[in-house]
C-alpha cells in the first residue's frame, strides 16, 4: 500500500514541475510558479527520506514494514 503512495506522490510532484512551467510560460508570473516547484522538491525529498537505506542498509519504509508484521 506504501509504494502506490509513494508513486502517487511522485507522479504529484511531476505534475507540479509540468504545472509550473506551463503556468510561468502562459502568465510570466514567477511567485506562484515557484512555489509550485518547491513543494514539488519537498514531495520528492519526502519520497527519498522514505526509500533511500539508513547506514544499517534498511530504508525507513522497510523498517516501518516489518514493525507492521
Amino acid at each position: 500500500m506504501t509504494d502506490i503512495v509513494l508513486s502517487i506522490v511522485m507522479l504529484a510532484a511531476l505534475a507540479l514541475i509540468a504545472g509550473a512551467i506551463f503556468l510561468w510560460r502562459r502568465t510570466g508570473e514567477a511567485k506562484q510558479p515557484a512555489l509550485m516547484v518547491l513543494l514539488a522538491i519537498i514531495a520528492i525529498a519526502n519520497v527519498l527520506i522514505w526509500t533511500l537505506p539508513t547506514g544499517s542498509g534498511e530504508s525507513p519504509l522497510d523498517q516501518a514494514q516489518s514493525l507492521e508484521e
